[in-house]
């Protein structure tokens, strides 16, 4: 690492269909509880006929919640997606003891990822243009849809004035976000970073677009299962608190973790057809960065969406990152339980990667009907498993080839 600055994680926020808290979340994983339910779309009087899929929205209250924390009304202000950045923000900032520290400041940088930015509101704005046939779009429409919207809220929220930007990478963005933001620390020019993703995409048009291209399940999702059949698209954000491994002692802050490094590869080769020589790498990268090979044991924080060609592409990949090394590798797929965030996902599963080895236990997969002979990994099924890993692999492997692979380790 750059400067042999160590990256800590001192705090955690989370809001999903599991709940408004990493608490709730994590205890719905661990007790093996799903978001997951069958939604009405309703595309409206324009729209097409309103259907029923699958899906994890967010918790209902979180909204108001925050606005009570804040003192203020932002929902006018703010799409869905930039609420649930701001809302997990709050959440891990004050966990990591510095809601209301005024050294913040131009130390401090905020990296967030997301798909695709304010999907509700982009959506509202066109039935208003198209639909209606109004000349006039609402004046917030862009600022509340542009992908940067969640970053600036945060910074002006919390006084930060350091490196502030968003990441747009698919179902990479968080994983991408959490790179950069340990980037900025380790080449000195961050003490703290928040980081992480949200994303609020389980629209009426996004959902028939992600039915177009045949990714969604039709009852629910299973990944590294026989029998799955899809993703089932969720909503939410989560955030961590990078800092500075010696600033954090020094304050006394909690560490719950540590972040030791990455590999990221590209493709090249298919926009929604992954590379098994893209994937492995990154892999190898990460566990070369963590030195995970040498561990007796690593958990695995699977991509899992639940479709038939990734889940089948990740266990080759991990085959091969791993061949010939006798590690144990116990494997999660929590997508099974708060849905598929995509710009939020990657963050989402570090955070109950990193609670799972604290607690040393393991989090079931979901919906599960018995082993893919395709998909040669130690799934966790059933209920939470006893586990003594103290590191872990987060991948997040995104469409058009984009592959992350993290390693941590718990504290």
């Amino acid at each position: 690492m750059s400067g042999g600055r160590r990256i800590a994680v001192t705090g955690m926020g989370a809001v999903s269909a599991l709940g408004a808290g990493v608490a709730e979340t994590w205890d719905a994983v661990r007790q093996g509880r799903s978001g997951i339910a069958p939604h009405l779309f309703d595309g409206g009087a324009h729209g097409p006929e309103p259907v029923t899929l699958p899906a994890a929205l967010a918790a209902d209250g979180f909204q108001s919640a925050l606005e009570a924390r804040m003192g203020r009304k932002v929902s006018a202000s703010l799409d869905r997606f930039a609420l649930f950045a701001l809302c997990a923000a709050f959440e891990a900032l004050d966990q990591a003891g510095l809601v209301g520290d005024a050294v913040l400041g131009e130390r401090t940088a905020i990296v967030l990822g997301h798909g695709q930015g304010g999907q509700e509101t982009l959506e509202k704005g066109y039935e208003r243009f198209f639909g209606l046939k109004s000349p006039r779009m609402h004046p917030a429409m862009v600022p509340k849809v542009m992908v940067s919207g969640g970053v600036s809220a945060v910074a002006m929220q919390f006084g930060v004035h350091g490196p502030v930007f968003a990441t747009s990478s698919a179902c990479a963005s968080s994983a991408h976000a959490i790179v950069q933001g340990a980037g900025l620390i380790q080449t000195g020019l961050a003490d703290v970073a928040i980081v992480g993703g949200a994303e609020a995409i389980a629209t009426p048009g996004s959902m028939s677009g992600w039915q177009a291209i045949h990714a969604l399940a039709e009852t629910t999702c299973r990944p590294f299962s026989q029998g799955r059949d899809g993703m089932v698209m969720g909503e939410g954000g989560a955030v961590l608190i990078l800092e500075d491994l010696e600033r954090a002692k020094s304050r006394g802050a909690t560490v719950f973790g540590e972040y030791l490094g990455a590999g990221m590869t590209s493709d090249a080769f298919h926009i929604t057809q992954p590379s098994l020589e893209g994937t492995a790498a990154a892999i190898r990268q990460a566990c070369t960065a963590g030195d995970l090979l040498s561990q007796e044991e690593v958990l695995i924080a699977a991509h899992g969406t639940g479709t038939p060609l990734n889940d089948e592409n990740e266990s080759a990949a991990l085959d091969a990152a791993f061949a010939g090394v006798a590690v144990r590798r116990p494997l999660i797929a929590t997508k099974s339980a708060h849905g598929h965030l995509i710009g939020g996902s990657a963050a989402m599963q570090t955070i109950i990667a990193l609670k799972a080895m604290r607690a040393g236990l393991a989090p079931p997969v979901l919906n599960f009907l018995g082993p893919d002979p395709n998909c040669d990994v130690d799934v966790v099924v059933g209920e939470a498993r006893p586990i003594t890993a103290r590191h872990a692999l987060l991948n997040a492997f995104a469409f058009g080839g984009l592959n992350v692979s993290m390693a941590f380790a718990t504290a």
